[in-house]
């Protein structure tokens, strides 16, 4: 069987949907009917990740939007059995390129990305899909809310953590050094901070902070990640009298991310937006005590509370008493984390490789 992922991200990327789609190509060359997964991608970072054997990446697709068409068109030209499409918004392209491949296709839904109604001419081609991978179920049920597909069309496939890759360790001293943090308590929230997506918990966090500094006057608030917003973030916490104790730290590279996990007393991140968190399960899988939202996916992340603290974000109250309580909490790998590991990924993806050719034959 050969694969085509047609996606925004992959190799190169750092975000959550970028890690994702690694995890699916890396997981499907691990199944022995799949022969090759080929991977055109619209955007191409600087990181440069191993691709894994039977994975090959067209690197020389990404950067425009012509080449990048022109590379999907033209792999279309050679046999394929499974197409992919990584976002809604390559669905029209990946529709028509399905009409002469004759194979399944699967589109991928993470988070905001489905949760509004795109354009006619997009969900028009929602005729062409044989299966919906979905990140959560709260993405499924905001999805098709303006999709209105069968139910059996959706597959639930929540992201994968390489527990391996993590564990519990010692703080960092060259990062306590960095960040002044010697001897203080602290909250970590990763994420990016686009003006555009205001919705990460960062803002609530940093109100917490004004009424958790009563109990603890080392407790200091470390966001990690870069974007638009960090101005207007930074200006917040001066307002607020805190800029003492919100420290901005910036882009962090992957291979420092386990570490500023390590920093962390709790990691915190009451949003509204987001369609899972991949974040929490590494900073769980570092063995920190995490804060998530009650309203969005984080809670399926958190396991509906098993895993971590659930908050309703638009609750000031409810978010401090929420980070008050994990404060409390040692730190430690908790049970039931498994649940998201390699294995459980690999077998659920199995399970929906082989519901997608039946939706596909049953239509």
């Amino acid at each position: 069987m050969r694969v085509l992922l047609l996606t925004t991200d992959a190799y190169g990327g750092h975000g959550g949907i970028a890690i994702y789609n690694r995890d699916l190509a890396e997981a499907l060359a691990t199944l022995p009917q799949v022969d090759e997964v080929v991977i055109v991608q619209r955007t191409y970072g600087a990181t440069q990740q191993p691709v894994p054997d039977k994975v090959r990446c067209l690197s020389h697709a990404a950067g425009n939007k012509l080449r990048f068409v022109r590379v999907a068109i033209a792999c279309s030209l050679t046999r394929i059995d499974l197409l992919i499409c990584g976002h809604v918004n390559l669905l029209p392209l990946a529709g028509l390129m399905r009409l002469r491949l004759r194979c399944p296709l699967v589109l991928l839904a993470y988070g905001i990305d489905v949760w509004t109604r795109p354009h006619p001419s997009t969900r028009a081609w929602l005729r062409q899909v044989s299966a919906v991978w979905t990140i959560s179920n709260v993405t499924r049920e905001r999805m098709n809310r303006w999709a209105c597909l069968d139910e059996s069309t959706f597959i639930v496939l929540p992201n994968a953590i390489r527990l391996d890759r993590y564990g519990l360790g010692p703080k960092s001293t060259e990062l306590l050094t960095r960040y002044s943090l010697h001897g203080r308590k602290v909250i970590l929230t990763l994420a990016r901070l686009p003006s555009a997506e205001r919705y990460k918990g960062v803002d609530e966090v940093i109100e917490a902070l004004t009424v958790l500094r009563a109990d603890d006057p080392t407790l200091t608030y470390l966001v990690a990640g870069d974007g638009s917003d960090r101005g207007r973030l930074e200006a917040r916490a001066r307002a607020r009298k805190l800029a003492g104790h919100v420290v901005f730290a910036g882009f962090v590279d992957e291979r420092e991310k386990a570490d500023h996990f390590r920093l962390a007393d709790v990691f915190a991140m009451p949003g509204r937006g987001e369609g899972f968190g991949f974040v929490f399960l590494e900073a769980l899988a570092c063995g920190v005590p995490a804060v998530g939202s009650a309203i969005d996916g984080s809670r399926e992340a958190l396991r509906d509370g098993a895993l971590g603290e659930l908050v309703d974000p638009r609750d000031p109250a409810s978010v401090s008493d929420g980070i008050r309580r994990a404060l409390r909490k040692p730190k430690g790998i908790l049970p039931g984390l498994e649940y998201f590991g390699w294995a459980a990924f690999v077998a659920r993806l199995r399970g929906a490789l082989d519901l997608a050719f039946a939706q596909r034959i049953a239509s």
